[in-house]
């Protein structure tokens, strides 16, 4: 019983209602001035006419989300388009939305209103005798009449329920999104799933090789028992702190501003800070660079930044200090990354790992390709990316 009463304790079945009921507004002021000229036809091609409008779509989305989702119900307003019409089956849907919403707010309104004079005209009766403007005659005087006032309350009740769905059912159908805005909304959502994982690889290269560094700078500090040698351990981790806070404010900086391009981020061009960070954490490395690498472009050279420092931070955490060699070799229109350290004794020599797929993938975005894992007793990270 109490589901059943449910609907009409929520504010949005009447104003489904009304909805339906501002349809008739526009025909009623024309029957009323000129009898003469208002003709169904008539009005059906005028719909016509308006639905073809581009403005018209987002004038009637606006009226569809205020009055028929409840204005809280976040799932169906979505569904509804606020937007001109930009195809002819877009203008095709509106003219039908019209004539649809015109035709069922013309037979809910009438049937609405029939069945509460109808419930009047039994109370009237049962008193009186007399009859109201019920389209159903009730004649005679008799007293059961008011026993039957409920039931035409209740068949208007039902109406106004079940019209309310029904017209909301069709605006998600006629109001909807057409396919090809559809595909512009999977293609919007793809790019920010795209721009969700870039932040986790950056955050994850960032912030994973800084705190490599700190713990084995600090690791070896304590080891050491130097005071000049742990001196040199703490400013090689602050220095990778605030390098590290600085890819931080970066990455921070697209979640703050994600529709405007991120500026500043490290390329190759920076590569000696990570070269000098990884040295002061005791690997001797050893970094041969030949070509123009300030011509690589943005994008490239960005990745190719991250590469390398994923890389140095997995030989920091997995081989530790131990000789790396660094090759960097820009020509022939291709990026070469070529990092190679020994392999411990003991040590795995599994391809696998977040950070190595990340390598992986970074070069296969930009049409390149990455290799990883043990080789002749060494463990190696070759990428090669395209200039263009």
């Amino acid at each position: 019983m109490v589901r059943i009463l449910r609907p009409f304790t929520r504010a949005v079945t009447y104003t489904r209602w009304l909805h339906l009921a501002m349809a008739i507004v526009w025909p009623s002021l024309w029957l009323f001035i000129d009898e003469a000229w208002w003709t169904v036809g008539t009005a059906t091609v005028l719909l016509g006419l308006a639905g073809l409008v581009p403005a018209v779509r987002v004038v009637e989305g606006l009226q569809a989300r205020l009055l028929l989702t409840g204005h809280g119900d976040v799932g169906e307003s979505s569904e509804i388009v606020v937007a001109p019409s930009a195809t002819w089956g877009d203008r095709g849907r509106m003219v039908l939305w019209l004539q649809t919403r015109l035709f069922l707010g013309v037979l809910v309104s009438h049937l609405s209103l029939q069945l509460l004079f109808l419930a009047v005209d039994l109370v009237s009766t049962a008193i009186s005798g007399e009859r109201g403007g019920a389209w159903l005659a009730v004649e005679g005087r008799h007293w059961w009449h008011a026993l039957l006032a409920p039931l035409p309350l209740v068949l208007a009740a039902a109406v106004v329920v079940g019209s309310g769905h029904l017209i909301t059912r069709i605006a998600l159908r006629l109001l909807g999104p057409s396919p090809a805005e559809r595909l512009a909304a999977l293609e919007e959502r793809t790019e920010q799933l795209l721009e969700r994982t870039r932040i986790a690889r950056e955050l994850h290269d960032s912030i994973g090789h800084a705190l490599t560094v700190a713990v084995v700078q600090a690791g070896a500090a304590r080891a050491a028992g130097d005071p000049a040698f742990t001196a040199r351990a703490l400013g090689a981790i602050e220095e990778t702190g605030r390098a590290a806070l600085e890819d931080l404010e970066r990455v921070l900086g697209v979640l703050r501003e994600s529709e405007k391009p991120v500026s500043g981020r490290p390329t190759l061009a920076d590569a000696d800070r990570l070269l000098e960070s990884a040295r002061a954490s005791g690997a001797k490395v050893d970094a041969e660079v030949t070509g123009p690498v300030e011509t690589v472009p943005g994008p490239v050279s960005r990745e190719g930044y991250r590469i390398l420092q994923e890389s140095l931070t997995n030989v920091l955490r997995h081989a530790g200090a131990v000789p790396v060699h660094v090759r960097v070799d820009v020509a022939d229109d291709t990026l070469v990354l070529a990092i190679r350290n020994p392999l411990p004794a003991g040590t795995p020599g599994s391809g696998r790992g977040s950070g190595l797929r990340g390598i992986r993938e970074r070069a296969a975005l930009l049409g390149g390709r990455a290799r990883t894992g043990p080789d002749e007793g060494d463990w190696q990270v070759h990428a090669e990316l395209p200039l263009r």
